[in-house]
């Protein structure tokens, strides 16, 4: 399939990266440095131009593409592109957007913009915000086959319970399967006698319960519930972070310094106490005993602050950190420093977007480790090679990289063993090397 990307900052270049083996890609945009870095280090056609001008348009082959991405910098250009789109073609059409209000309208019209797919970041980041706050230790958490499932990605620490422990012996779950280990730079698919080493990061795949109960049990703070939650910043993630707790029942604490802001805020998240003052203020969050916190959602305008706002409350003695950051490289160092979870927006924008362009072979995806690796669920159909007998045998086919999750039949969750067979219609959870994704796409 054609697929065209307008814009080529962060978001745009990781869809590209990840769809340029399985698609023939074309990406537009008015950087000529951009294009020229393209041409040469990855495999589409990059061109400069403007993505809204019909004639910049066809010069990508509008009329043989069957989707257009728009994933600038700009709402307003994202859906001018997708409108230009389809006065000239009837392809697909995706608009990355950062105003919840554009969403909504789009939501509540038929086909409006000429938009066939709408995502807004800041809705997205404040979403996965809250999964992973409500996961003791997490660092990145998602949901599969309707919420049966769970994936999530845990740092050990040298206190935890499974540190220095085989996965043989740390496997005390019913419903988990170890599906890979990060190890200093390296991703192991680990085996039952593959120790689990202080800094390792480990994801594991399972029932909701089982995963729960695992990050309790290695949360080195305690695994209870998060209920003194305080968001730093009523950016329009930091506003958006706030009602996804309210939404579930929480009555989260908003510091935000702009008093007309604050103000705003205080009149729509009418379980949240907004605090008008300044985060970096010592004395104020003394005051309020923000060292009491349970988690600390650092969500203001500009990596620098977020980073310091941070620093302060770990150094206050807050359990756990959550920053968010727009400079990608930036991730490791936050980490690095002490910050417990980074959230990047662009990532999971890019995640999102790839979602849709597999939904001829996916129903969901998660990426992990800056793509490193991706988890994804399926549906078996007739054909599919998983078919050719007990798991065991199947995966001794299947190339390195590639871990059986779990798998769910008739609305019931099945921890996957190798005895396990799989059938038609079983709707199955698997990590994959993104290394062999393609080759997994194929056989599924």
């Amino acid at each position: 399939m054609r697929v065209i990307i307008v814009g080529a900052g962060d978001v745009g270049r990781s869809i590209a990266e990840n769809l340029e083996t399985a698609h023939d890609v074309v990406v537009i945009d008015r950087d000529d440095t951009i294009v020229e870095d393209l041409t040469y280090s990855l495999d589409v056609l990059a061109i400069h131009g403007d993505g809204t001008e019909l004639e910049t348009l066809r010069a990508a082959g509008i009329d043989q593409a069957g989707l257009v991405i728009a994933c600038t910098d700009s709402d307003e250009t994202n859906v001018v592109v997708c409108g230009a789109a389809k006065t000239v073609s009837d392809t697909f059409t995706i608009a990355r957007v950062r105003r919840r209000t554009l969403l909504e309208t789009w939501n509540d019209s038929d086909d409006a913009f000429g938009v066939d797919f709408m995502v807004c970041t800041d809705l997205l980041v404040a979403q996965t915000i809250f999964r992973i706050c409500g996961l003791p230790a997490a660092q990145d958490v998602d949901l599969f086959a309707s919420g049966l499932v769970r994936m999530a990605e845990f740092d050990i620490d040298e206190h935890s319970p499974v540190a220095n422990e085989p996965v043989h012996e740390a496997d005390r779950y019913d419903s988990l399967t170890f599906a890979a280990v990060f190890r200093d730079g390296e991703m192991i698919v680990p085996s039952g006698d593959t120790v689990l080493r202080p800094t390792d990061r480990v994801v594991v795949i399972g029932s909701h319960e089982s995963v729960a109960d695992f990050g309790t049990d290695i949360a080195v703070a305690g695994g209870d519930r998060a209920d003194e939650i305080v968001i730093v910043g009523a950016s329009e993630i930091g506003y958006q972070t706030a009602r996804e707790f309210e939404s579930h029942g929480y009555r989260p604490r908003l510091i935000e310094q702009d008093p007309v802001r604050a103000r705003d805020v205080a009149e729509t998240l009418t379980d949240t106490l907004v605090l008008e003052s300044d985060a970096t203020d010592i004395e104020f969050l003394d005051r309020e005993h923000i060292d009491e916190a349970d988690i600390v959602i650092s969500a203001l305008d500009g990596d620098e602050k977020n980073l310091l706002a941070s620093l302060l409350a770990r150094r206050l003695g807050v359990d756990r950190t959550v920053a968010v950051i727009e400079n990608l490289e930036y991730a490791d160092l936050f980490e690095t420093v002490g910050i417990d979870v980074a959230v990047n927006p662009r990532e999971e924008t890019a995640e999102e977007i790839v979602r849709f362009t597999r939904a001829d072979h996916t129903e969901k995806l998660a990426m992990l480790e800056h793509d490193r690796a991706e988890v994804i669920e399926f549906e078996v159909s007739e054909d599919s090679e998983l078919l050719a007998g007990p798991i065991q045998d199947v995966t001794d086919e299947l190339p390195d990289g590639v871990v059986i999750g779990a798998l769910c039949r008739d609305g019931e969750h099945i921890t996957p063993r190798g005895t396990t067979v799989i059938q038609p219609g079983d709707h199955v959870v698997v990590f994959v090397d993104a290394a062999v994704l393609d080759e997994i796409l194929e056989a599924i």
